[in-house]
């Protein structure tokens, strides 16, 4: 349906007016001038030809202005107003300066109406990620301060409760630490505060190094962790600690969500785009289609409650793309339920580096 525009010229525009008087006056003057020198014309004829004229100037200067400036003025009166429903009626094409004004202003409504439903936006992400926060932290609290109250209450003098209970308010403890620090990364990402050390380096080393530094979890949970990465992988560039944090994170999430005799595996192959793409592999419990573009959202979670009792702070994906956006890469993500997980991304090789610059 034809929007139609909601805006009316005034009965008597004062512009037009002014013009018309201006046009009147002159030709009043100009025929006075004629007349003093002796062309038979009559008084009235002069004033009634300067009526005309004026007339239509005023009639063409009505057309031609009036309708657009009212457009300009009311769009802005609602604009100041944060009203945007009929915007697009001042949407004119091109044509003169005045339709170039009229143009400026739709576009500038246009620019509030974004910067407006951002601000919206900005605000609830903000209510909910406070709410969030709260909410990660109460749990915990809790936790230490029931266990504590029971210890108090006279537990202490069990020694088998109380072994348990101190064992469950460090754990309850770390996960407070964890968050803390995860709060103050995510932070720094939003504050701009978010540096890369860009360097070539061997990725085979630092993905030895992070199998290594997860094994005991993975045999806690009984899984199989190993690596495969080719022998001839040229150096990639990229912040060497911050790519550990990614693959850390990666790994230690497919432990986590995966079966007891399960298997997860750290792989890299060269990309025909002078790239090298890295796969932490599982085959664990996966995820629905439904949810995997959500992952990265902070705090959210496919499976609350196992999500706590493994301690995790629900920021971890988070940060993990700002780290990867930082290094012009993305996180992809297939998974299917039962059937396991794939979350890779990719770095730039640098093949002509220097040795003694590798880490």
């Amino acid at each position: 349906m034809e929007q139609k525009s909601p805006f009316r010229p005034l009965p008597l525009h004062r512009l037009s007016l002014k013009m018309a008087m201006a046009v009147a006056g002159a030709v009043v003057g100009l025929l006075l001038v004629v007349r003093l020198i002796g062309l038979i014309f009559l008084f009235w004829q002069i004033l009634l030809f300067a009526a005309a004229v004026g007339a239509v100037v005023y009639a063409v200067a009505v057309r031609m202005l009036a309708a657009r400036l009212e457009l300009a003025r009311s769009t802005l009166r609602q604009i100041r107003k944060r009203q945007f429903e009929n915007l697009e009626a001042a949407k004119l094409p091109r044509g003169d300066e005045l339709n170039a004004l009229v143009w400026q202003v739709y576009r500038t409504g246009l620019t509030l109406e974004k910067e407006i439903a951002e601000l919206k936006r900005l605000e609830n992400y903000r209510r909910e990620f406070l709410g969030n926060v709260s909410h990660e932290l109460k749990t915990p609290i809790f936790a230490v301060r029931g266990f504590t109250e029971t210890l108090l209450g006279g537990a202490l003098d069990d020694e088998r409760v109380r072994a348990k209970f101190v064992e469950k308010i460090q754990r309850n403890a770390e996960r407070l630490g964890h968050l803390a620090e995860d709060l103050s990364e995510v932070a720094r990402i939003e504050m701009g505060e978010l540096e890369m050390t860009m360097a070539p380096f061997r990725l085979g080393v630092l993905v030895h190094e992070v199998v290594e530094s997860l094994e005991p979890a993975a045999e806690a949970m009984q899984v199989s962790l190993r690596a495969h990465i080719p022998d001839n992988l040229p150096p990639v560039l990229g912040d060497r600690e911050r790519i550990r944090q990614v693959l850390v994170n990666l790994a230690d999430n497919a432990i986590k969500y995966n079966n007891q005799g399960g298997q997860v595996e750290i792989v890299a192959r060269r990309l025909p785009s002078k790239q090298v793409k890295i796969s932490v592999v599982d085959d664990g419990i996966g995820i629905a289609p439904q949810y995997i573009d959500r992952l990265t959202e902070r705090f959210y979670r496919v499976d609350t409650s196992r999500s706590r009792s493994q301690g995790g702070t629900g920021l971890g994906l988070a940060i993990v793309k700002h780290i990867l956006g930082a290094h012009d890469s993305r996180l992809l993500i297939e998974s299917q339920p039962d059937r396991g997980s794939t979350f890779g991304f990719s770095l730039p090789t640098t093949e002509d580096a220097v040795e003694e610059e590798l880490a």
